[in-house]
């Protein structure tokens, strides 16, 4: 005796071993044997063997016309073996009957089931939608096979490209789209990016990357909506200074001027004069929330996506030969110990005599140290009494301004090719830059705080920096306030400031109040964008250096090492880990790598090591 049952939703045979009463024991074709339940058999029959019934009721069963098959069926429910009858039109025999139930259990679009070996036909709307969609995907099959075809083949389909972002940086697997695109990917073993590159809808891997970012952070475009004003400020008094900036070449956004004044008796009036965009628009116009959204400016190798629109920029960058709104901090400095007598703060038009340039000035540094003052190069005398003013206070702070040991690199990108050089960080023009910021960040920021005019702070204790709505010192520094308040036409907390400031200076109520809503949300979202921010521009100059190694054909590279199997490349802000480097090799090791392979789209750089290198 063989039987066909029923097994976690699949049917088996077996020949019976023994018959029980409520379960039977039964022995499968290729002789493993198990218990059955009696209540899952259902059929018995001698006759073919199992393995036979098997394969002609599954013969028979594709030959059978579903559709004939569900106009047979009432709406009740019914037994396998019932429509069996009905369908042959006599008692069936047992491969008839194995045939209509393997059927009827392949169509549950057709055919619900409702027990072991029961069935109900699907209502007749039912099953029209159900078809329906049936075809849908079929048709929605094909047309996945056809736009595969298309990318193998090197084509882009014009449906694709209002998707293109949404393919390559953030896929919906559930869109055919993806799909098609997934398979295409599979069959040319290309990532998404190199075959949406070869299919031409990718000008270059540097797209791809900048693609990703304003996909991100700029999903409607990182340009500016059209009827953007500033104002012009209420008449300002003209300070009777001579000032300039010290920026680099690429530098738009001129935030920070400086000026030396001699005043009787041996001293000096040093002016630290910052773009003043905060009296060309307010707290809540249109300008105000292009700004709060974007929250900073974007840097990156070669580009830069501003805050301001540019009519703000223009208009208060403190651009060389006009005379420029500014937030002005006096300082009244004794010539011979540099101590500061009296400080005040002003709000007036400066004139900006010049904008100095870095790769202008650059000499100054050597020229400084040696004690030897160039008479041809601008402002070189006020230049080096804000040095060695800077100096002052460092050393009355305790702390250093500029970080000794680390480089800074410079990129400079022109028709597709860059250019990369290094500048060791903390030289006088640095130090002076950076001290005379420091000094007006902790002035203004101790002026608001002692006038109860909430601020933003960057505090930093026990080795953390953050930044806060409540005034505390800054240890790294060595200083009880530090605001950011120096460069408001690229940062938004700046700005911020600045208007607190203005209303102070002008005796008006600040437009953030302690605790504000508004304030706090701010400081929030802005210390999350410029992390992404950073984070790209990093991404973006490790990019830039995969593109010099490149330009330039570089087999061979040295390097140091860092720890393990990390180095970095000498010349370039560029680090990679290296599997073949020798365990034993001490951190500042010096090492060439062969270059083996660069990769544009992922950002990666293969190397292996090449040899010991003596320093």
């Amino acid at each position: 005796m063989n039987v066909l049952y029923e097994e976690n939703s699949a049917f088996k045979v077996g020949t019976v071993l023994t018959d029980g009463a409520g379960a039977i024991q039964v022995e499968a074709p290729h002789g493993k044997r198990s218990k059955v339940k009696a209540s899952a058999v259902l059929l018995r029959f001698d006759k073919p063997t199992s393995t036979e019934l098997q394969h002609q009721a599954e013969e028979i069963a594709e030959g059978i016309d579903i559709d004939f098959l569900w106009q047979c069926c009432a709406e009740q429910e019914f037994g396998f073996l019932d429509l069996a009858r009905e369908y042959c039109g006599r008692e069936p025999d047992p491969v008839e009957a194995a045939a209509i139930l393997f059927r009827l259990h392949a169509a549950p679009i057709y055919f619900y089931r409702k027990g072991k070996g029961r069935f109900r036909a699907a209502p007749p709307e039912t099953l029209k939608a159900a078809l329906a969609g049936q075809e849908r995907r079929r048709q929605q099959q094909l047309q996945i096979e056809s736009w595969s075809a298309e990318l193998v083949r090197g084509q882009f389909p014009e449906a694709f490209r209002p998707l293109l972002g949404m393919l390559l940086y953030r896929p919906d697997r559930n869109r055919p789209e993806t799909k098609a695109l997934e398979r295409a990917c599979e069959e040319t073993g290309l990532s998404v990016a190199k075959l949406v590159a070869h299919a031409g809808a990718l000008p270059s891997s540097y797209d791809y990357h900048l693609n990703r970012f304003l996909f991100d952070c700029f999903p409607r475009g990182a340009g500016f909506p059209a009827g953007l004003e500033v104002g012009d400020p209420a008449e300002l008094e003209l300070a009777e200074v001579s000032a300039f900036s010290l920026d680099d070449a690429t530098t738009t956004e001129i935030d920070d001027a400086f000026s030396v004044t001699p005043l009787p008796g041996g001293r000096w009036r040093v002016g630290i004069h910052i773009a003043a965009p905060g009296l060309g628009f307010a707290p809540g116009s249109a300008v105000d929330k292009v700004a709060r959204a974007r929250l900073s400016t974007v840097y990156m190798p070669g580009a830069k996506i501003t805050m301001l629109p540019p009519a703000a920029v223009e208009r208060y960058t403190l651009a060389e030969n006009r005379e420029c709104p500014s937030v002005s901090l006096y300082l009244d400095v004794r010539g011979d110990d540099f101590a500061v007598e009296n400080e005040h703060t002003r709000i007036e038009r400066v004139r900006i005599a010049a904008n100095l340039r870095h790769q202008q000035v650059e000499s100054l540094d050597a020229a400084f140290l040696a004690d030897d003052l160039p008479g041809d190069i601008p402002f070189a005398g006020e230049l080096h009494f804000l040095w060695r003013l800077a100096l002052a206070f460092e050393a009355r702070r305790g702390k250093p301004s500029t970080t000794q040991e680390r480089s800074e690199y410079n990129f400079h990108v022109q028709n597709d090719r860059v250019t990369i050089t290094e500048r060791r960080r903390g030289t006088p023009l640095d130090k002076l830059v950076a001290e005379m910021m420091i000094r007006a960040n902790n002035s203004w920021g101790r002026l608001l705080d002692d006038n109860g005019v909430a601020a933003v702070y960057r505090v930093q204790g026990n080795g953390k920096v953050r930044m806060t709505t409540s005034a505390a010192p800054h240890q790294g520094l060595g200083i009880s306030h530090y605001a950011w308040v120096s460069s408001p036409l690229r940062r938004y907390v700046d700005l911020l400031n600045q208007w607190q400031l203005l209303a102070l200076l002008k005796h008006e109520s600040p437009p953030f109040a302690r605790g504000s809503d508004a304030l706090l949300a701010a400081v929030h979202d802005f210390e999350a964008t410029y992390a992404v921010y950073a984070e790209f521009q990093s991404r973006m100059e490790r990019y830039w250096c995969l593109r010099w190694l490149l330009q330039n054909e570089l087999r061979v590279a040295a390097a140091q090492v860092v720890r393990e199997n990390l180095v970095k490349l000498d010349g370039l802000p560029l680090d990679v880990r290296v599997p073949s480097l020798p365990p034993d090799l001490a951190p500042g090791a010096c090492v060439e790598l062969d270059v083996i392979d660069i990769d544009l789209y992922e950002g990666e750089l293969r190397c292996a090591f090449r040899q010991s290198v003596q320093s």
